[in-house]
């Protein structure tokens, strides 16, 4: 059985208090014991489940603002196909290069408290 490696810790002391939840986390947690978070479709791939998070005790003095990233991390150094005649995910070879930067912040960020409060 996989373990999800969703942490929930923060690397910043700063931002210690505020906390942000993975709303899905159930459907999130039930994809990672198939080994996969993404599906085919006929145009490509997908992230699947979508993300979905939640933020509490965020500072709501004025001028404050957040930027919301997200950190994809490379679970190994293979790259994958998906057989569908075995119904399964075939290694096919060694990695892509990491690229030079794996954040990726939200579109419509930065936000203020009450941006994020209001939205999942």
């Amino acid at each position: 059985e996989r373990k999800s490696r969703i942490s929930e810790t923060s690397t910043c002391p700063e931002l210690d208090s505020i906390k942000c939840s993975l709303e899905n986390k159930e459907l999130w947690d039930k994809f990672c014991e198939f080994g996969t978070e993404m599906i085919i479709t006929r145009t490509g791939r997908r992230m699947f489940p979508t993300v979905r998070v939640s933020f509490s005790n965020l500072d709501t003095e004025p001028g404050v603002k957040y930027l919301v990233l997200l950190d994809i991390v490379p679970c190994d150094n293979k790259r994958y196909r998906y057989a569908y005649h075995r119904s399964a995910w075939l290694v096919a070879g060694k990695a892509d290069p990491p690229p030079p930067h794996r954040l990726h912040p939200h579109p419509d960020g930065p936000f203020s408290a009450e941006q994020l409060k209001k939205q999942v």
